[in-house]
């Protein structure tokens, strides 16, 4: 009887073909989640820097199509462009659901402020918002980025994919710039440490500022 082989497969070596616009296009479209340039590089066997100006020839080639690249942060995957959105939604059988006005301004503050607490969200708000921010983490405009250091280890919130592709951003750079008034709202709550846990490593909260989306 001839027993399986328990090696772990070799991992794959650089290539001197590299990695091309095309493969790179079909890759992310069978892709059944957003993946993160590491991957990417590991999968095709070509360098970070070869995936970085594959991706960047995508994008511009995708320009103006019905097919965008988005990303968040490392991670990068293909959606409908926002002007096809009501196409495919009559496709699909139905609308978006319109959002409260304090749904809005919940998923406006997590935007620009993420990733931040429950807590802060409500203290920028002034009022409690357990159920908008359970109805944005259900639609997956909101989503969960880790834990804050801090007593309890309250959850962080962030948007995701879905945030980007609702309201046709290809990254939260694209974001509109805040007015000095709306960004001093914003950072005048701060109770959170300034290193915070997210997936296994530290990131350093999102700057907001007057005159940057976010930061």
């Amino acid at each position: 009887m001839i027993e399986p082989d328990q090696t772990d497969p070799a991992p794959l070596e650089l290539t001197d073909a590299g990695l091309t616009e095309a493969e790179l296009e079909a890759l992310l479209f069978v892709a059944e989640r957003p993946l993160s340039r590491r991957e990417i590089a590991g999968i095709a066997g070509v360098d970070r820097a070869t995936v970085d100006a594959r991706l960047g020839d995508l994008e511009i080639s995708l320009a103006g199509r019905g097919i965008r690249l988005i990303a968040s942060g490392d991670r990068v995957e293909l959606a409908t462009a926002p002007d096809a959105g009501p196409l495919v939604a009559r496709y699909v059988g139905s609308d978006a659901t319109r959002l409260t006005p304090a749904s809005l301004e919940t998923l406006a503050i997590v935007a620009y402020r993420q990733p931040l607490t429950k807590s802060v969200i409500e203290r920028i708000r002034g009022v409690d918002s357990e159920y908008s921010l359970r109805t944005l983490l259900h639609r997956r405009l909101v989503v969960e980025l880790g834990r804050a250091d801090a007593p309890g280890r309250p959850f962080l919130y962030g948007t995701g994919f879905d945030f980007l592709e609702r309201f046709g951003l290809t990254s939260l750079d694209e974001l509109p710039p805040l007015d000095a008034q709306i960004a001093g709202r914003l950072v005048e709550v701060d109770d959170e440490p300034g290193e915070i846990e997210v997936a296994g490593g530290v990131v350093e909260p999102r700057p907001v500022g007057p005159g940057r989306p976010g930061g």
